[in-house]
């Protein structure tokens, strides 16, 4: 049991560390991609500036991103050998495709560096656009894996034994497209509120100018659409997990009991020996109109399964609650954001609408990691749904608590690492010498 809870910790710190690695690789380009854009059509010497600033930043974390990823690779061998020699041969593909698409981003990043005065502008510009798709397939590809755990397809099983695999079904499973736009959109939120609250922030402490106003309009364009399409993505994803996971679905809305016209919980908290949901606000019918779009629809209580196979409910419900409260809070936002701009009047010159923005800008990334631990937590007990419990793959090796610590204590200086970077090269003043920075050939 130790060996179990000290081996869950360590990939819990290690996923919780990388995935915001990971979301900023996915967003930052993009956006990087979008200031250079922006430059050519207006000249603006600021915006080539962002996207130097920007630039660099991708770089920042496509370097610790690459670290992170290398050990959480090892970790799936070395604390769960037994889900790899289970499941390596079905999910060996994505990993592969993955790794495809992380060598292409590292090349056209490198270019894109280096290549400012070097090639063709056109070039450069659609090597900025190779690095943002690249980071995309890079999540999506992964995704696809976390997927497949959740919906296992593509394979017979024989005598209790993996055969007849095929690997490209396995790779499209019923929650493979669903969980890679909604991790997509999710990172895409998560790291434009973040820019745009720092860059605030930054407006506030030293007042207006072009280099944080452009910031801030382009990563709120990015974060802000992407939040408002993560709705019809919640949806699709909701409708999948009531139709393959409607035990999941019970925890993530505290459904003990299986009913038609089930009802919409807003907070409450669950209580397994009593088998109920207390404290919350309960929309008739909401549960079954969201999950198959009919109000009288049959929804799986948990009371189809033994409480032996129950997740942690509290901490199912409660994650869940937060992300879905957070995603609505910047939907508002951005509804707001996008109104006060149709109104014509600069953001940046709105004080309250700053502060706000700084206040809500952290809300994408908790959203972020509270969605990732409502999928992994809501599938336990099971490393593959219906399959491998988490238990029966965790490896044998002795001391497990001695590799968490250390691993731990690497995540803690890395990210004091990233951040430094990021404060030096990123967001730091910039001086009217680089904002008068001569013309270069883009």
């Amino acid at each position: 049991m130790e060996n179990f809870l000290a081996a869950r910790s360590q990939m819990g710190v290690s996923l919780a560390f990388h995935i915001i690695l990971a979301a900023i690789g996915v967003s930052l380009p993009l956006m990087m991609t979008i200031a250079e854009w922006r430059r050519r059509r207006t000249g603006d010497s600021s915006c080539l500036l962002l996207a130097k600033r920007w630039a660099k930043g991708t770089t920042i974390l496509v370097a610790v991103g690459a670290v992170s990823g290398t050990v959480l690779s090892f970790e799936l061998g070395l604390l769960w050998p037994r889900f790899m020699q289970y499941a390596g041969s079905i999910i060996g593909i994505p990993f592969s495709l993955e790794g495809f698409a992380f060598f292409t981003e590292a090349i056209f990043l490198g270019i894109y560096l280096f290549g400012w005065d070097r090639v063709p502008g056109w070039f450069h510009l659609l090597s900025g656009l190779i690095v943002a798709l690249s980071g995309v397939l890079s999540a999506i590809f992964v995704t696809f894996v976390n997927g497949w755990m959740n919906t296992p397809t593509g394979f017979d099983l024989v005598n209790g034994k993996i055969a007849n695999i095929h690997p490209f079904v396995a790779m499209f499973s019923p929650a493979g497209i669903p969980e890679a736009v909604h991790m997509v959109l999710a990172a895409y939120t998560a790291i434009g509120f973040a820019t745009a609250g720092v860059h605030g922030w930054l407006l506030l402490r030293r007042g207006r100018n072009r280099f944080d106003e452009i910031a801030i309009g382009i990563a709120l364009a990015v974060g802000g659409g992407a939040v408002l399409l993560q709705g019809v993505s919640g949806d699709a994803l909701a409708r999948m997990v009531a139709a393959t996971q409607p035990m999941k679905l019970a925890s993530l809305e505290g459904q003990f009991q299986t009913e038609t016209g089930a009802p919409l919980r807003i907070g409450g908290l669950p209580f397994p020996d009593q088998r109920e949901t207390k404290y919350s606000i309960e929309i008739p019918h909401g549960l079954s109109l969201l999950a198959f779009h009919t109000p009288n629809a049959l929804i799986k209580g948990l009371d189809q399964e033994p409480q032996s196979d129950w997740p942690n409910l509290r901490m199912v419900h409660i994650c869940f609650q937060i992300m879905v409260g957070c995603g609505s809070l910047l939907s508002l936002f951005a509804l707001a954001a996008g109104w006060l701009s149709w109104k014509q009047r600069p953001l940046s010159a709105h004080t309250r609408f700053l502060r706000t923005l700084v206040l809500v800008s952290p809300l994408g990334f908790v959203a972020l990691e509270a969605g990732w631990m409502v999928t992994e937590f809501g599938r336990q007990p099971w490393i593959i749904y219906h399959l491998m419990r988490t238990k029966d793959a965790v490896t044998f090796m002795p001391n497990v608590t001695i590799t968490l610590t250390v691993m731990t204590i690497v995540y803690m200086i890395l990210g004091i690492i990233v951040v430094w970077l990021l404060g030096k090269h990123v967001i730091a003043v910039p001086d009217k010498k680089q904002l008068d920075a001569p013309e270069v050939r883009v």
